[in-house]
């Protein structure tokens, strides 16, 4: 039976200071820690311009909702509405124009980067490094850009901000390219990110503050720490700490069949994590659709919502892997289920913390990590399927959805090797594509489903199998998803968002994507797991590279 306990009341969050925002956790940050920048309005804009900003959805003036989210008002929201609610009792009121004189839109600028001639794929992508690159960002009254203190790289296309998980494998290219500068950088705004916080938010703006995303920032440590030395381990510690704390927060005062946040006490008393967030009304940056999604549930409101937040916490918005009927979204259900990639980051990251810490503290987080994996083991390796699957803790069974999350206790070097056997069998059989391999072996329409492969996955499909020996399979994937996206990048010029891997020859572009917005062009992480494969499989890669590249091709938009 599935019991909540009450959430933290997100509203004091948000109109807090950033010192008030943190959670209570016993350790003092470093003294990077304190180089804040100004207090800002935290509240995301459907909250700070109440009613103002439903009009405006409600109107359906923008085919894309985010850029209202992202746009920036002429004065202080409590002015602003004033001003609205007058003007709109006025005959003749005119809602677009309103918008138009009070709100200034940020579109991405137009086409600038262009593919030269002679240009190669590591000497284009180093150029789109730059194209992507944004800060130290000065605060903006009123907007919802959460600003950072140093350099970063932006996925592209629709996305303006620093996104977490994706960073991790921007930053895995940054480095091929000789940018630990940057690497670095993108670090630290993370580290500053969980000093104001106490979490690394879904990105960096004020509607994405209620959640996370997957927890990669010990392994954005890791990768600057093998350039660095181990000390930067321990130079980061606090932040680790303290992003554990966050996804942890609730779990000693939870009672056998309660769940609270990101944590669920299982009957037997073990302890697991889930994806949630703390708000459970429309997103702000898909707030028409959202509304539309639970209009059509015949549930409550806000418990679709939450489910559709906590879905975009985990990175995969959307995907059957959330659905409790396997295809319709108004049966999404995140909140039910305990992912293994959330699970096994969150294992990974008592590891990482073991490791940066001594004696019987060391010990203790050791113990941790044994007991997650103990769980995980029990609980979401399925023999049948030969792979993880997500677990249903109000139904005690796994999900039984097969998808390429699986790969992530390989990647994390969390498996055994009889597990990763099993799972080469089953990959090779169910998701391996002509073109990589696929999101889930599910056909929804949903963009984290089948036909659609992503840069993530293939990445972290491929280093996985290699860390168990299983190196015909990782070629094999690698290989074909580079010819994916190179063959695609001398087609049309652009690295995307994602692809479809089903039927490449079909789809010379890329595929249409599925999902709430258009193909993305870009795009930080194909670019950067790009690069790391060309790196790991030169001789694969070279007779890929040797063709000319496209000629004279636009790419991606410089802001």
């Amino acid at each position: 039976m599935r019991r909540e306990t009450g959430a933290l009341l997100i509203a004091a969050v948000l109109t807090a200071s950033p010192a008030a925002a943190r959670p209570p956790v016993p350790f003092t940050p470093p003294a990077m820690a304190r180089q804040m920048v100004a207090p800002q309005d935290l509240r995301p804009p459907s909250i700070a311009l109440d009613g103002l900003f439903a009009a405006i959805g409600d109107a359906h003036l923008f085919p894309d909702f985010k850029s209202v989210a992202d746009a920036t008002p002429d004065r202080a929201p409590e002015a602003l509405l004033r001003l609205w609610r007058a003007e709109k009792a006025r005959p003749g009121f005119v809602l677009a124009d309103f918008v138009r004189r009070h709100f200034t839109f940020h579109p991405p600028a137009g086409v600038i980067y262009r593919v030269s001639r002679n240009e190669t794929v590591p000497d284009y992508i180093d150029g789109m490094w730059r194209v992507l690159t944004r800060g130290p960002d000065k605060p903006v009254p009123y907007s919802s850009l959460l600003p950072l203190p140093y350099p970063y790289v932006v996925p592209g296309g629709r996305f303006t901000e620093l996104y977490y998980w994706d960073s991790y494998f921007t930053m895995i290219g940054l480095a091929e390219s000789g940018h630990m500068d940057l690497v670095e950088d993108m670090v630290r705004d993370m580290a500053s990110l969980i000093d104001r916080y106490g979490h690394v938010p879904n990105g960096t703006r004020t509607y994405y503050l209620s959640r996370s995303q997957p927890p990669f920032f010990a392994l954005m440590v890791e990768l600057l720490a093998r350039h660095e030395g181990p000390q930067t381990l321990r130079r980061f510690l606090p932040e680790m700490k303290r992003e554990y704390a966050y996804w942890m927060e609730g779990a000693e005062r939870l009672a056998p069949g309660q769940a609270h946040r990101h944590v669920v006490r299982l009957a037997d008393g073990t302890v697991l994590n889930r994806y949630w967030d703390d708000l459970d009304t429309p997103r702000d940056e898909s707030y028409p659709e959202d509304i539309a999604t639970a209009a059509r549930s015949g549930r409550p409101p806000g418990e679709v919502y939450r489910d559709l937040r906590a879905a975009a916490e985990s990175g995969w918005d959307f995907s059957s892997r959330w659905l409790a009927d396997g295809h319709s979204l108004v049966t999404i259900h995140t909140t039910d289920l305990l992912p293994i990639d959330l699970n096994a980051l969150l294992a990974h990251l008592e590891q990482t913390i073991s490791r940066a810490t001594d004696g019987a503290e060391s010990a203790a987080w050791t113990a941790r990590a044994r007991t997650r994996l103990a769980a995980i083991d029990r609980l979401m390796f399925d023999p049948r399927l030969g792979a993880w699957s997500d677990y249903d803790w109000t139904k005690g069974a796994t999900t039984g959805v097969l998808s390429a999350a699986t790969f992530m206790p390989l990647f994390l070097h969390l498996a055994s090797q009889e597990q990763a056997d099993r799972l080469e069998r089953t990959s090779r059989a169910r998701l391996s594509a002509p073109g990589g391999i696929v999101a889930t072996t599910q056909h929804t329409g949903q963009q984290w489903d089948s036909p659609n492969g992503w840069a993530p996955l293939e990445w972290m499909a491929v280093r996985g199998l290699v860390r168990y020996g299983k190196d015909d399979l990782a070629r094999m994937i690698a290989e074909r998803w580079m010819r994916r996206v190179v063959g695609t990048w001398r087609t049309s010029g652009v690295f995307l968002e994602k692809y479809d891997v089903v039927s490449p020859d079909v789809s010379p572009v890329g595929g249409p994507g599925g999902g709430e917005y258009p193909m993305q062009i870009g795009f930080g992480w194909t670019n950067g797991t790009l690069l790391g494969l060309i790196k790991l499989y030169p001789t694969l890669a070279e007779p890929l590279l040797a063709e000319p590249p496209p000629n004279d091709q636009k790419s991606a938009p410089r802001k």
